[in-house]
């Protein structure tokens, strides 16, 4: 951490002590600080940890600027705060701006629902609060911090004791919801209901939506798997190849499928993209947030997924699993590296993926289109 910005936190921390705060502390800030995908499943979850507020109180919840942009899946109620992470490291007064409004709106609690965390960043600002009371999990080792982390533990009244190291997310914060109200429940079914959605749009007709693209592009299968892919579903029915405005510009080979039959390209922001997967005939993806967002959506889903994260987020846990999703990886010694990946890359992907075995995704595909069906209608 740059040296003013240790010095921006040194003089808070001095603020802190000998500042006072007119009112009774109020509200609980829940600070999440997780990507696009994990605030979609997070949504899950929020409304057994918003129970803890008293009649009357706020419900705050911190989020990393980038991982805010699917918040439209929270209750309207909730009140959303987004911090540039990256901004937060490196900008001073920010940093200073950032702990000063957390610390005045004098929370009654404030809960950390992250299991990794970074000391300079979302502990920084839970501790910033200083809420009456702070609550969160062990923090999962990180050799890099685990000194500062351990240091941090100060800050906390309560700790929970999630588990190991890989566990199911949605069940992890099921169980930590479970502590901190003092009330037990199963862990959430992977989907929400329609109010908590935005409005479905059918204005494609019958189509597939396809997602190939993932921010760590070594999670991607090749060009030549998509195409297969296109060619398994008929022509008749739109394939909406989705992703950011720059994704084909980063990867110049997928170009070439917007040349096949009935095939586009669709940069649709993530709300209106998440009422058109509503409406989706099937949505075929790699393991990131458009997948997890067509799960709770209830479309029919098959995830690409990669070793990487299995045993905390693809495939969801067994007690958590719905019926509209399938997933399908390779399985590899060292699974659950959780993007660590010690292998060599095989054609610029993780190995997990470049052997991913493709026939049974096109079998499923073509389940969902019999030939009874294959012709325009």
């Amino acid at each position: 951490m740059a040296r003013l910005a240790r010095l921006a936190d040194a003089f808070h921390r001095l603020k802190r002590r000998i500042g006072s705060r007119s009112g009774t502390p109020s509200g609980i800030l829940i600070v999440s600080s997780g990507g696009l995908g994990d605030t979609v499943l997070f949504a899950l979850v929020l409304p057994r940890l918003a129970a803890m507020a008293k009649d009357g109180e706020n419900i705050t919840v911190l989020l990393r600027s980038d991982g805010a942009k699917t918040a439209f899946l929270f209750d309207p109620k909730i009140e959303v705060l987004s911090v540039d992470f990256a901004r937060l490291h490196r900008d001073t007064a920010y940093r200073w701006q950032q702990f000063d409004q957390l610390y005045r709106r004098n929370f009654r609690i404030a809960l950390s629902a992250d299991f990794l965390r970074h000391p300079h960043l979302d502990e920084a600002l839970l501790v910033a609060a200083a809420a009456e009371q702070t609550l969160g999990m062990e923090a999962r080792p990180w050799p890099k911090y685990d000194r500062q982390l351990q240091a941090n533990r100060r800050y906390f009244d309560h700790l929970f004791d999630s588990g190991p190291v890989h566990v199911d997310k949605v069940v992890r914060w099921a169980r930590f919801a479970d502590w901190a109200t003092g009330e037990t429940a199963p862990a959430p079914k992977v989907g929400l209901l329609a109010e908590r959605l935005p409005e479905a749009d059918g204005r494609d007709g019958d189509f597939v939506v396809i997602q190939p693209f993932s921010a760590v592009t070594d999670k991607q299968p090749s060009a030549d798997v998509f195409g297969r892919i296109i060619e398994a579903i008929p022509d008749h029915v739109t394939k909406l190849i989705t992703g950011a405005p720059g994704d084909l510009d980063k990867n110049p080979d997928f170009a070439s499928l917007l040349n096949r039959a009935n095939v586009r390209f669709d940069d649709s922001r993530l709300e209106p993209l998440c009422g058109k997967l509503r409406r989706a005939r099937l949505v075929v993806s790699v393991d990131t947030a458009v997948m997890h967002m067509a799960v709770v959506a209830g479309a029919p889903t098959i995830c690409l997924a990669s070793a990487a994260y299995v045993g905390e987020i693809v495939p969801y846990a067994d007690e958590i699993m719905p019926g509209n999703v399938s997933f399908h990886f390779h399985d590899m010694p060292c699974r659950g590296c959780l993007g660590n990946c010690t292998q060599p890359r095989e054609a610029g992907r993780f190995a997990c993926v470049e052997r991913l075995e493709i026939d049974p995704v096109l079998d499923k595909i073509r389940s969902v289109f019999p030939d009874s069906d294959r012709e325009i209608r």
